[in-house]
């Protein structure tokens, strides 16, 4: 199993920019699909962004599209948010999650919280404006 662990978080005024970060161990990042999500609260958690194994296919979510940039360092066992021209409906805890299931054998959208089998603990995000 992996373990995930989060960090980055804080509070910012709109406009500004985070960075998170999620730190694997236990299993070597590449093995897993990795994504992040948010969930704001009286909100159902959702999909933000999510890279491939070797990071040559990213996705965006449309509210993220354009502002957040999501990366991974596999020799570091890392997966990055670089988040920018940040909104107060940004507002939120974001998790990270890593996933392993087989293309072959799932229909994957790759967007979907139950496609992913690991989490980390969450990092607050907060948008003053």
């Amino acid at each position: 199993q992996v373990q995930l662990v989060e960090s980055g978080g804080g509070l910012v005024q709109a406009g500004g920019s985070l960075r998170l970060s999620c730190t694997a161990s236990g299993r070597t990042l590449s093995t897993y699909y990795m994504g992040w999500f948010r969930q704001a609260p009286g909100k159902e958690r959702e999909f933000v962004a999510r890279i491939s194994r070797r990071g040559g296919n990213t996705d965006y979510a449309d509210s993220a599209r354009g502002r957040f940039t999501i990366s991974r360092d596999n020799a570091k066992n890392t997966v990055a948010l670089q988040m920018n021209s940040l909104k107060a409906e940004d507002t939120a805890v974001y998790y990270c999650a890593g996933g392993n299931r087989s293309p072959v054998t799932y229909s994957l959208t790759y967007r979907s919280a139950n496609e992913y089998e690991y989490w980390g603990q969450g990092t607050q995000v907060t948008v003053s404006s």
